[in-house]
């Protein structure tokens, strides 16, 4: 698994932007910012939905006073999918990276298998990184939702 001090993986994202459908890699997504990004182990679901990402919604001004340059939430899911759930949160100031395939997720080894609920996953977490570089690291036991939330992270950034 991933730690604090070390660089995020190299990887590839679908996003969808005002210009459409997107890939973005984690240059362009990292290189000289102070992002956070939260994992969800899907989108649509009743924690990710009700509690982790409308957390971020309502926060987001707090962490662009905190000099984040922006906030990232991840899931192992499709683009359409987190195209459609960011407009029904209204997470206009969030992106929604999609890792369809998990690979990125693998990569960072906080990855889940949840078998037939949707097979592997991305286990819930949230990350600050500088420049690319993990600063803070809060990876959330198995059924919890206490440390990935956006008032952890935000305490985090003093």
């Amino acid at each position: 698994m991933i730690s604090v001090g070390q660089s995020l993986p190299a990887g590839e994202f679908t996003i969808f932007t005002t210009e459409g459908k997107q890939t973005l890699d984690t240059q362009a997504l990292f290189a000289g910012k102070k992002v956070v990004l939260f994992a969800v182990p899907g989108a649509f679901t009743p924690t990710c939905s009700n509690a982790h990402l409308p957390g971020y919604v309502v926060k987001a001004g707090e962490f662009s006073a905190k000099d984040v340059d922006a906030i990232y939430c991840l899931s192992v899911n499709d683009a359409f999918v987190m195209k459609a759930w960011g407009e029904a949160q209204n997470a206009q100031a969030i992106t929604m990276l999609a890792d369809g395939d998990a690979s990125w997720t693998r990569a960072l080894g906080l990855e889940k298998e949840t078998g037939s609920f949707g097979g592997v996953r991305a286990q819930r977490f949230a990350l600050i990184a500088e420049d690319g570089l993990v600063t803070a690291l809060n990876v959330e036991a198995p059924g919890k939702f206490e440390v990935s939330d956006a008032d952890s992270l935000l305490a985090l950034l003093g």
